[in-house]
């Protein structure tokens, strides 16, 4: 894809959002998709890859033809986001979208099916419910994404995907979307049980993630919430916490709240409500810290995440990749820091490897991340006495600094 090869009006949508060159991902994925080939698309987090399948498919709607496009996605905050995503660009070819997700009131769901929407975005479950109903006519569908194809795969309502697949007419135009390749492949294969092309850019020059550094902080598990009350106060800090045991992130969020420290958490036994005003407090900058499991780890799309947090160390690569891809999204710089005490610095390593990171040891203290440890220097007896113009000054150019963790040692 290239830029002139969108409409005006995207062109100029293209141009106001501030984006940059297109990705390799969607420069691959346009001309294959638009000409209805079956394809698995995978690249790294934050390449933006919802782009990469959206407008080509977009294009190749028929306005006031019903339901053709359908996009299931393995979880509610994913299918809002998505569904966001495509309102921005859709009003320009004259179609629209809605989403179709769990817990949401699915009356009203039907209602709104009645004016036959263009775009079907939803999770597995509630789309199949509406299938079995004869509200959406699957056998009518000419596309079908399934985006975070791995995760759909492993999911809970996989049985609900083959079953909607299973409906579909033989010609229908087939899409997975994936940050993993790997492993990815066989489960595609046999899901959709059709030959597919494998677009895979994650080791294309100029794909990778933007330059982020991996570090570690050493810290008991006892004092692991007073660090993390610490990291709140850094100049700048605005972070996702991702923890591995929901009752570990409810117990943190309560002492954090108690202790004055502002935060949010998104959590799989929250209502859909509760979730909403998770994303939409951190979206809106009103909490320094979203606190979640890897139900956050996959999609969401925050600007301007200059951290992610490991509260506790990831159980695998794959978790490990995806918590730390929300930060150092389309080429921002990001910084993930995992808390960990000493027995853990081999299970945080053979993750790191196995996801390719190179770790460095992080220091917090004065309110500051540094790559080099704090040296103690005894003080004298008598403190001398320091110019006033001197120390303001000093005062002010050391405010000026950003709290980033030094970057020299970086190798």
């Amino acid at each position: 894809m290239e830029i002139n090869q969108l409409s005006q009006a995207w062109q100029e949508k293209w141009q106001a959002k501030n984006f940059q060159d297109p990705t390799a991902i969607q420069q691959k994925l346009y001309e294959p998709l638009k000409e209805g080939e079956h394809i698995l698309g995978v690249s790294p987090t934050g390449t933006g890859k919802t782009i990469a399948y959206v407008l080509p498919l977009l294009e190749r709607l028929d306005p006031n033809a019903g339901n053709q496009l359908l996009v299931l996605l393995p979880t509610q905050e994913l299918a809002i986001q998505v569904t966001d995503v495509i309102r921005e660009w859709i009003g320009d070819v004259g179609c629209s979208v809605q989403p179709i997700i769990g817990q949401a009131n699915i009356k009203r769901q039907i209602e709104k099916l009645k004016d036959k929407p263009e775009v079907l975005v939803g999770t597995p479950g509630r789309v199949y419910e509406l299938v079995q109903q004869k509200k959406i006519k699957a056998h009518l569908l000419t596309t079908i994404v399934l985006d975070e194809v791995d995760q759909l795969i492993a999911h809970s309502e996989l049985n609900a995907a083959q079953n909607i697949l299973k409906r579909l007419q033989q010609q229908t135009q087939l899409v997975g979307i994936s940050a993993t390749g790997q492993t990815v492949e066989a489960g595609f294969r046999d899901l959709v049980r059709r030959d597919f092309k494998l677009i895979d850019v994650t080791n294309d020059q100029g794909e990778q993630a933007a330059d982020v550094l991996h570090g570690y902080i050493r810290t008991p598990l006892r004092k692991r919430g007073s660090v993390l009350k610490s990291l709140a106060h850094v100049e700048g800090m605005r972070a996702i916490v991702f923890f591995n045991e929901v009752q570990d992130m409810g117990s943190v969020s309560d002492k954090l709240t108690y202790e004055g420290v502002a935060n949010a958490s998104l959590a799989s036994d929250q209502n859909k409500f509760a979730r909403q005003r998770a994303i939409q407090a951190f979206h809106e900058k009103k909490v320094p810290f979203l606190l979640t499991t890897d139900l956050g780890a996959r999609g969401l799309d925050f600007q301007e995440v200059d951290y992610v947090i490991h509260y506790d160390v990831p159980y695998g690569a794959e978790s490990y990749i995806h918590r730390s891809g929300r930060t150092g999204r389309m080429n921002r710089e990001g910084n993930v820091l995992t808390l960990l005490s000493d027995h853990q610095m081999k299970d945080l390593k053979n993750v790191s490897q196995k996801a390719s990171a190179d770790l460095h040891e992080v220091f917090l203290y004065g309110g500051r991340l540094s790559l080099t440890a704090p040296t103690k220097t005894a003080e004298p007896k008598t403190k001398p006495k320091k110019d006033k113009k001197e120390s303001k000054s000093k005062k002010s150019s050391a405010n000026k600094k950003k709290a980033k963790p030094s970057r020299a040692k970086k190798k």
